[in-house]
């Protein structure tokens, strides 16, 4: 029976380190969308047996950056480019009703957190850390969620970003990386509106953060993609 045990335990680990390795390399794209996920060569190269590959496989998929095609072979999830338009204008709405409801119901604790966050973020466009980015940016928008005290907005929120690291991958790249400190300053700006309980100026400057990024990953998309997207919030 504790055999048993520790091989679960084992197997789990395993998943997890498989998992967290492979979620990194489709977040950062250097595995691009449509890759193959073959299930023998990675248990060849983390070197162990294919259930915990497919175990990691299977979480992936539920985060939705892997899919299974109809003949059973497993790709990194292409990028829908066609749902861009829809996509942004459900960002852009979470974006306005969570900075907005944030500067409604100010609460010190949540605001260390988010600052916290903030930071996080400040460093990462330092060192030019793109993967980092992405996770201090999220969990920025997130604990602004959080504060305007709405579960179901929130939920929705992280879903939306969660979904849409790979295109905020596109954005930063169009950057080659080093993120002007405008965009610092922007969420800068953000924690400012909230802190005053402004919350016209914080739906302003949510409205101006996602049209900033929609425009940068159209221009993105258009010149080195060569694959021109109109992506309009009007």
């Amino acid at each position: 029976m504790e055999k048993e045990a520790e091989n679960v335990r084992v197997r789990g680990s395993g998943t997890q380190s498989v998992y967290v390795t492979l979620r990194r390399e489709i977040l950062s794209m250097a595995l691009e969308p449509g890759s193959p996920l073959d299930e023998v060569r990675l248990s060849e190269r983390f070197g162990m047996s294919r259930t915990p590959i497919r175990e990691a496989l299977l979480r992936l998929a539920a985060d939705g950056l892997v899919t299974t095609l109809p003949n059973r072979n497993t790709i990194v999830a292409p990028i829908d480019f066609a749902s861009l338009p829809t996509y942004f204008e459900a960002l852009t709405l979470m974006y306005r009703v969570t900075t907005r409801g944030a500067a409604e119901r100010r609460n010190g604790d949540i605001m260390k957190n988010i600052r916290l966050h903030q930071k996080d973020f400040a460093d990462a466009v330092a060192a030019r850390d793109a993967y980092a980015m992405i996770e201090a940016n999220r969990e920025f928008h997130v604990a602004i969620a959080d504060l305007a005290g709405n579960a179901y907005y929130t939920t929705f929120f992280t879903r939306l970003l969660d979904e849409g690291r790979r295109i905020l991958r596109l954005y930063y790249s169009a950057f080659d990386d080093r993120l002007p400190r405008q965009y610092v300053d922007e969420h800068e700006e953000m924690i400012a509106a909230i802190e005053a309980g402004d919350a016209e100026r914080a739906d302003q400057l949510a409205i101006a953060h996602a049209a900033q990024i929609v425009r940068q990953i159209q221009d993105y998309i258009a010149r080195d993609l060569d694959r021109p997207v109109a992506i309009n919030l009007s």
